[in-house]
Formats: C-alpha cells, structure tokens, sequence
C-alpha cells in the first residue's frame, strides 16, 4: 500500500454480533468507526432509558469493552451486572457509569467519547442517533409491535420495520465516517432489531447506499426464532434491500462450515437452524460470494470466528486499497 494512512473500516450493527467482530478486527492496522443501534428497550439499558430519558447504553457498552485495550480486570469490571435483589438488580457497571457520564457532560455522545478515552478503545463508537429511537414492526396479518425487545416474541411473521418519532438526526460523525470508509461492513446481527435499527436511520442509511465504499455484509449462521426463521442468505439480502429500497452490497461473507448434529439439535428446539446459503441466488442478486470456516462453537454456542471473520475482512481491505492506489 503506498496511502500513508491506515484503511478506514466502518462498522455498523449491533447486539452480540457486533463486539464478536471487533474484538478480531481491532487486532489489525486498520482505523476502525462503529456505529451501534440505540433502539434497545429491554433490561438494564430499557430500564435507564425510561427513567433518565437516555439512549441505551447497552449496545454501545459492548462495543466499548470489544474495542478497549485495558486490564482484564477494567473490562471485567465495567462489564459486571449486579445481581442483588434491589434497584441495582441487572444493571451492569458499565451503563450506570455511561448514565452518569451523559449526566454530566449532558450529551450521550460526549459521554460515549470520554469513556472511550478512559478505556483506551482502538477506534471510535457512535450511535446512530443522539437519542432514543422505538423501533416497531408491521406484521403480515397488519398489526404492530412496537419495542425491540417485544418484536421477536410476537409469534407472528414480520413484514417490515419501523423507527419513531419521525425525525431522526443521524450524527455528523456518523455520515463523515461513511463518506471516508474505504470498507463498510454490515452485520453480523440481529436482522430485525440490531442492523435495519441503523439503516432506517434515514440520513445514515441513505449515506450507506451511494458511498463509494465496498460494503460487505456477514450472514448470521443461524436463523432466529421471531425474526428470520427459515430464512436463506438471500431473503436477508432482500430484507434489507427492501427496506431500503437500494440495491448496495457488493459482497457477502458465509459460511461453508458443518456444525455439529448434537449443537443443530438444541438450537432446532429453540425454532433456530443454519442459516441455507442459496449461493446462486446471491450470485443472481451480483453479489460476490466468499465462503470461508467461520464458526466458532465455544461451551456449545454458535459464533462467528472472530480471528477468521476479521483475517477474510482485512484480506478484502488491502485488495480495495491496491485497486485504489492503482486509479
């Protein structure tokens, strides 16, 4: 590479997906900016949102323990969750240090920046919206759920889904940060409830579709109960395409990775099965294709392979970069 500048990576996303991800990624020279859903409404962070009137700071808590590079015992510490029988019950250490830290420099953002800096995070974390956004979905019968955490237990099928109130304010970070990315990565995540959140946000996903950036998106492995169940790599594709009313991935990664009878039947009884990767239809969709061994089954739950994923994405980002530097 002959820029002097390390390769700007955006990530957007959110859940448990997202932190999985940056934990391999920040371990590369890469300059990396993830933006995070503020759409949670359940425990700690539902909680501290209804009562101080805050973004939930859970998602972005996660994203900052992923990407600090401090003592074990820091990160075990602001990630602890009390388990007394009080009004501390559930919450963690680090969203009551967030709260308190929105208190008092009176804007999530600032807080969200001086805790990176304490925490020492490679990179920067932004929500998608400096405030609290609901997130409703329209079920195929017509009627909607409203509150991220009530979507997947609905029992019905999801048509498409919603943010309130209308106005939305993207962050000038945020749209910044796309329009310099020399790789957008979508996912992994939630389908519903932690990577369409961040999309619909209606300046920040419009910046996504026509930034000159390749964009990548990694499949889940496993469908969701409430969410994608039966759902192939394609309908994920079309999902998003049709919320968004652009066509704009240009690559997706999946996986080619057998997983264990005894671990497809535990997640079968949770209504949860791989993800079928209909590769003909993606190739159909124009999209590239990289399949790769990407699971990780560590104490007998499915994840990314966060060195793996992380190696596939940092190989995608120098042949983007050397396509660049020949122009």
């Amino acid at each position: 590479m002959t820029t002097n500048r390390q390769p700007r990576v955006v990530i957007i996303g959110g859940g448990t997906g997202l932190p999985v991800l940056l934990r391999g990624l920040k371990k590369h020279p890469v300059d990396i900016t993830a933006i995070v859903t503020v759409a949670d409404d359940g425990g700690s962070s539902g909680r501290l949102r209804n009562d101080l009137h805050i973004p939930p700071p859970g998602d972005i808590r996660n994203v900052l323990a992923a990407l600090s590079d401090v003592e074990p015992l820091i990160e075990e510490m602001f990630q602890h969750r009390f388990t007394t029988s009080n009004e501390l019950a559930g919450h963690s250490l680090g969203n009551l240090i967030l709260a308190a830290m929105t208190s008092i420099t009176g804007n999530f953002v600032h807080a969200i920046q001086e805790m990176s800096k304490v925490l020492n995070v490679r990179g920067k974390v932004l929500p998608a919206a400096n405030q609290s956004v609901v997130l409703h979905a329209e079920m195929e019968d017509g009627t909607v759920v409203s509150g991220e955490s009530k979507i997947p237990y609905s029992g019905k099928k999801i048509k498409k889904v919603f943010l309130t109130p209308k106005h939305i304010k993207s962050l000038p970070e945020t749209i910044s940060a796309i329009r310099k990315a020399d790789l957008i990565i979508i996912g992994p995540g939630s389908l519903y409830t932690s990577i369409l959140p961040n999309l619909l946000v209606p300046k920040l996903g419009a910046e996504v579709c026509r930034a000159k950036a390749k964009k990548v998106y990694i499949c889940n492995l496993m469908t969701q109960a409430g969410e994608t169940y039966n759902y192939s790599a394609g309908d994920h594709i079309q999902a998003i395409y049709d919320h968004m009313n652009c066509a704009f991935i240009n690559t997706i990664l999946v996986n080619n990775e057998e997983i264990p009878p005894e671990i497809r039947d535990r997640y079968h009884k949770e209504k949860s099965q791989p993800v079928i990767f209909d590769i003909e239809r993606l190739h159909e969709m124009g999209l590239e294709v990289i399949p790769g061994e990407i699971i990780s089954l560590k104490d007998g739950i499915i994840r990314h392979d966060t060195q793996e994923v992380a190696s596939m994405l940092y190989s995608i980002l120098i042949d983007e970069m050397k396509k660049q530097n020949k122009k």
